[in-house]
C-alpha cells in the first residue's frame, strides 16, 4: 500500500486519473448509472443506482431491462434502439419494495449504432414529482 502512495504522490493528476480504470470511476461517481446490454441484461450498476431502486448492485446485476423499467419495446425495435429513444426523458423504474420510481434518464454516453450496450445516467425525480402533484 505504501509503494502505491508514493507512486501517485510522484505522478501528476492527470497521469494518475488516466490510470484508473472506467469501472472505477463509474462506481465512484454519485449519480446513479446503468448499462444495459443488447439482450436486455444489465452489464454494469453502480451503488447508487442500486440505492435509487432499493436494491443491492449484485441483485441489479442479475435482472433484466424489463423486471426495472415498466416501459417496454414493442417486438419491431431493438431494445438499444428503445432505449435510446429514452433519452433525456423521464422514466419510470421499479424499486425492490414494489413502488416507482420516477427518473431522468440521459442519453446514452456509448453512441455509436454498432454499440452492444447503452450507458445512462439518472436523476431520481419522484420526491420533487410527488412534492408537485401535492
Amino acid at each position: 500500500m505504501e509503494r502505491r502512495r508514493n507512486r501517485q504522490a510522484s505522478q501528476s493528476p492527470m497521469a494518475t486519473l488516466k490510470q484508473l480504470p472506467a469501472l472505477v470511476v463509474l462506481e465512484r461517481i454519485p449519480v446513479p448509472i446503468l448499462a444495459i446490454g443488447h439482450d436486455g441484461g444489465i452489464l454494469f450498476t453502480n451503488t447508487a443506482f442500486a440505492e435509487m431502486v432499493g436494491f443491492d448492485p449484485e441483485e441489479v446485476l442479475a435482472l433484466k431491462f424489463h423486471e426495472i423499467f415498466h416501459q417496454t419495446p414493442d417486438s419491431e425495435s431493438s431494445l438499444l434502439s428503445f432505449v435510446r429513444a429514452l433519452a433525456n426523458e423521464v422514466v419510470e423504474l421499479s424499486h425492490k419494495d414494489g413502488s416507482v420510481v420516477k427518473a431522468l434518464m440521459s442519453r446514452s454516453a456509448v453512441m455509436r449504432s454498432d454499440d452492444k450496450f447503452a450507458l445512462a445516467a439518472f436523476q431520481d425525480l419522484t420526491e420533487q414529482l410527488w412534492l408537485e402533484e401535492r
